[in-house]
């Protein structure tokens, strides 16, 4: 067995025993356990938090409760934790939007790093580049020599200015080196109904809410952003591999987070039951039918991983100027 590897094991191994002893010690949890989604219901963010809360209500021996709590780009909701008492009767299923990218474009009420503490990762929520059905372009390459001709001729949508389908457009058109016009609309139907309708030309959305009109012949597809093709998606191949733009990994992500202050024992217990429960390939099909990718983490994992993603994204807010209004 690789030495990577086996320390990987051993490190997963005393993550459960540590975890193990905390709830033998403090009896946690003793009462319910409320998860407040920044989100409407049927949201990506819902969606996995609410897979994941279903399995540990039930190795727990306790509900975890999803409490809603949408508005302001994901703010109000997490705003909300970060106020709560630290003491692992209130989650947050933490994303992208309102951790890593809107603290780059407005002011918060919260910091993002140092007003939560990290739990695990749940998953990752790749993006598809799709087209009107009728753009003159087979594959990716021919898509990025296309628009790359013609410099502001161009336009591509996404579900708002500073969200994450705007963050991740304007990544791709700085890698590939295309000059297009920014058309953003508010949420991802609307934005994705023009593609549709070629009122506007190109959209990143994500793999979930673009698949029924691929799948339909509504939208042509030309590839997906994460590292490997898709489950839901197969014949999709990865931008970074079929457009040679090796550094265009990338996605949203939902995490469960804990307000700071939250003893590590109970952090590291949530944990453990996470990375169990995504391990389920049960779990794991039904983050795969929602077109998401199932991934979990250790605390300190998620708090690395989430700093990356803040830096990136920050870099991405500068590079294209964008500003709320």
């Amino acid at each position: 067995m690789p030495a990577h590897r086996s320390a990987r094991l051993a490190a997963g191994f005393l993550l459960g025993l540590v975890a193990a002893m905390a709830c033998a010690q403090g009896g946690y949890p003793s009462k319910s356990v409320r998860v407040v989604v920044p989100w409407p219901p049927g949201q990506a963010t819902d969606l996995s938090a609410r897979l994941v809360a279903q399995q540990l209500s039930q190795t727990l021996g306790q509900s975890l409760v999803i409490d809603n709590r949408p508005g302001a780009g994901g703010v109000i909701g997490s705003d909300i934790v970060a106020k709560a008492p630290a003491d692992g009767y209130t989650l947050l299923a933490a994303s992208s939007g309102p951790i890593s990218i809107v603290p780059h474009v407005q002011s918060v009420p919260y910091d993002p790093e140092k007003s939560f503490a990290p739990i695990a990762l749940i998953g990752i929520i790749p993006f598809a580049l799709v087209s009107t059905p009728s753009f003159p372009a087979s594959t990716i390459k021919e898509f990025i020599a296309q628009v790359r001709a013609s410099p502001g001729k161009y336009k591509f949508a996404s579900s708002g200015t500073g969200a994450t389908a705007h963050l991740i457009a304007e990544y791709f058109n700085s890698l590939a080196g295309l000059q297009a016009i920014h058309v953003p609309y508010k949420g991802s139907v609307p934005a994705l109904t023009d593609v549709i309708n070629g009122s506007v030309d190109y959209a990143l959305e994500t793999v979930a809410a673009t698949l029924p009109y691929i799948k339909s012949g509504r939208l042509k597809a030309f590839g997906v952003t994460s590292l490997q093709r898709l489950g839901a998606a197969p014949e999709l191949p990865p931008i970074a591999e079929a457009a040679e733009l090796p550094g265009y990994v990338i996605g949203g992500w939902v995490g469960y987070m804990a307000p700071a202050g939250t003893p590590a024992a109970i952090r590291l217990q949530l944990s453990a039951e996470v990375q169990k429960a995504i391990r389920s390939p049960e779990l794991r099909e039904r983050f795969s039918s929602i077109g998401m990718e199932a991934s979990a983490s250790t605390p300190d994992e998620l708090g690395a991983f989430t700093r990356r993603e803040f830096t990136r994204y920050g870099d991405i807010v500068k590079k294209a100027n964008i500003r709320l209004d």
